[in-house]
């Protein structure tokens, strides 16, 4: 079973993300706390993370690429997320996966995961 971290500092999001997505067989653990997503991915084994452009006084963005450059987690996939379609490009040459506008369709949102979750499989 995948294992996404999602890391936003919007409760709700967060909430509804992890309802969403726990209906759909994943399990997800949910963090308000960017500074501690490399521990959180280590300890937990997380196969996914997806990460908001903004979160508090950090940058999403940051966040990726600090992720990149860590090789124990390098590895790991980043579908990042922001309420402006036109950070897209800035937070896939940061070394994003993918990028998904808020509001976002959740079956847009499934497809991607699937699709992100069967390119690490293979």
């Amino acid at each position: 079973m995948s294992k996404i971290l999602v890391v936003d500092d919007d409760l709700f999001i967060g909430e509804m993300l992890g309802f969403m997505l726990g209906a759909k067989g994943y399990l997800v653990d949910f963090s308000t706390k960017p500074e501690q997503t490399v521990d959180n991915i280590l300890q937990n084994g997380i196969h996914l993370v997806m990460l908001d452009h903004f979160i508090f006084d950090t940058s999403g963005v940051e966040i990726c690429r600090e992720l990149k450059r860590n090789k124990n987690t390098t590895h790991v996939p980043i579908l990042m997320m922001s309420g402006q379609s036109t950070l897209e490009k800035k937070c896939l040459t940061a070394g994003a996966t993918d990028f998904i506008s808020k509001p976002f369709e959740m079956h847009v949102l499934f497809s991607k995961i699937e699709t992100i979750l069967k390119q690490i499989k293979t």
